[in-house]
């Protein structure tokens, strides 16, 4: 097993598949079935490797398995923050304690590059996310935002690390 940043020879079609299968897994019951059936092959490939996003990939025998991206908050009212924006897993390998060392792994990079303090954005109705990020240490601020994903109205909720 293996965490690292994402290099040129990382191919962005294998890490958003990792993506989609997650989503289509994880959001199941949460997202509209339409919307996550209709997720084409690549769709977060040209997102991998922007300038403003760190992408960390985790490997089992040489293969991507899960992949994560940080940076410095998006928003401007927690400007001092780090910001983990995503952690995902291709489904068989949920559960498995994986997702501990790659989210401790993005906390690490964040505080290597000055932040202090860390958030993050759960679906709310993700509740296995969310029982992931409270046994990890973080805290739900109260805070939430709407969101529209398919055609669906849900809730994003903000989660502070302790």
């Amino acid at each position: 097993m293996e965490i690292r940043y994402v290099i040129p020879n990382d191919d962005p079609l294998e890490i958003s598949g990792v993506y989609e299968a997650s989503w289509k897994y994880a959001y199941k019951g949460i997202i509209p079935q339409e919307y996550l059936d209709s997720i084409p092959a690549g769709r977060w490939a040209g997102s991998i490797g922007k300038a403003s996003m760190n992408n960390l990939v985790l490997t089992e025998n040489g293969r991507i398995i899960g992949t994560a991206s940080f940076c410095g908050s998006r928003w401007d009212k927690y400007g001092e923050y780090g910001e983990i924006v995503s952690i995902y897993f291709l489904p068989e390998f949920i559960g498995q304690g994986y997702g501990g060392l790659l989210l401790s792994k993005c906390v690490e990079e964040l505080k290597r590059c000055g932040f202090e303090k860390v958030l993050l954005w759960v679906l709310e109705d993700n509740h296995r996310a969310r029982h992931f990020y409270e046994k990890n240490g973080f805290i739900y601020s109260g805070t939430f935002m709407e969101d529209n994903i398919g055609g669906k109205n849900l809730r994003e909720v903000l989660y502070f690390l302790a």
